[in-house]
């Protein structure tokens, strides 16, 4: 992944390849345009991978799934390589990766430290899912002074640091965090802030690091379990608190940080959600009053009210306007 030219968003499958020319395309793409590696597949099944590329400043993320198959990156390969760190978490699957002699995955979530400057090895045994970061080796070196260290072992997937990272990576490939240049360098940062941490920053560095990812990463995840659960009348910071092991103040404080409060984001993603459910044609055969409490109101008036406050209309208003487009788009 190191080559990556600066795509910003990119997804690339080999199911657009014609059949007979996916393999050679995905080594001669992927193999050597991006990653820098020998591709060998394992088996007689038909080749196949999927992967959603990012571009962030000094971060690079690549997040898909592969048929099985050896990546190597020999000598020859390894010489062309840039000064990155690539950190690659398996989710899903059976697969080994060899630097310096040493093994480096221990299981479905834990996460292989790979210098693409030296010759590796990496193997999907099965079908499999990951997450690999390409990340400026500087940018780490600057919390991890001594980063050398963290080469040729694995990162545990009971890494407290690694969950934390893994599970901001999902917050924000779900989202559209990753499409907005403006957050762009601060996502990278955080990424950055937590990979250091997984990869064994210590004092000073790692209270930094820890102050600006790890904060951002438990946001994130509050935020992911909140959008989940907008619907339960009996969403609140002690909810919350007590599934992420933190206490409600804390909660608060994480939110007070980012600018806002529990109650303002809660009320925001639940104005958001019932008109998005309005003006969704599938929503239809709803009622206002359903849709109200489907949203987590548990007051129509008061929801009435928020409602017009926010959008500067009443939800009935949203829905005739919507139906008379379901209309026009019949005739």
């Amino acid at each position: 992944m190191q080559n990556i030219e600066p795509l910003g968003h990119a997804h690339v499958t080999t199911d657009t390849f014609a059949e007979h020319k996916r393999l050679a395309t995905w080594q001669e793409i992927y193999g050597r345009g991006i990653a820098n590696v020998d591709i060998e597949p394992i088996g007689g099944k038909p080749f196949r991978a999927d992967v959603t590329f990012n571009l962030l400043p000094n971060v690079s993320i690549a997040a898909g799934s592969r048929s099985p198959a050896h990546y190597r990156v020999t000598r020859e390969l390894a010489g062309r390589g840039r000064d990155m760190i690539a950190l690659s978490i398996l989710r899903s699957g059976a697969a080994s990766a060899t630097q310096f002699g040493n093994e480096l995955i221990s299981g479905v979530g834990s996460a292989s430290v790979l210098v693409p400057t030296d010759p590796s090895t990496s193997t999907l045994y099965t079908d499999g899912s990951f997450i690999t970061l390409a990340l400026s080796r500087r940018s780490l070196a600057a919390l991890v002074p001594d980063l050398s260290q963290a080469f040729g072992r694995p990162v545990p997937g009971s890494s407290t640091a690694l969950r934390l990272l893994t599970r901001y990576l999902e917050v924000v490939q779900a989202g559209d965090e990753l499409t907005h240049p403006r957050i762009g360098q601060s996502v990278s940062d955080h990424i950055i802030d937590l990979a250091a941490l997984a990869l064994g920053a210590r004092g000073d560095y790692a209270e930094m690091a820890r102050a600006r990812g790890a904060r951002a990463a438990r946001l994130g995840a509050m935020k992911s379990d909140i959008l989940r659960e907008l619907g339960r009348g009996d969403l609140s910071a002690d909810l919350i608190a007590a599934r992420h092991g933190i206490s409600p103040r804390y909660v608060r404080k994480l939110f007070e940080q980012d600018g806002s409060s529990f109650s303002a984001f809660v009320l925001h993603e639940r104005l958001v959600k019932a008109h998005r459910m309005l003006i969704d044609r599938r929503c239809n055969g709803m009622s206002i009053a359903q849709i109200v409490y489907a949203s987590g109101f548990g007051d129509i008036s008061y929801f009435n009210r928020a409602f017009r406050r926010h959008f500067g209309a009443t939800p009935s208003d949203f829905r005739e306007a919507a139906r008379r487009s379901w209309r026009e788009g019949l005739e």
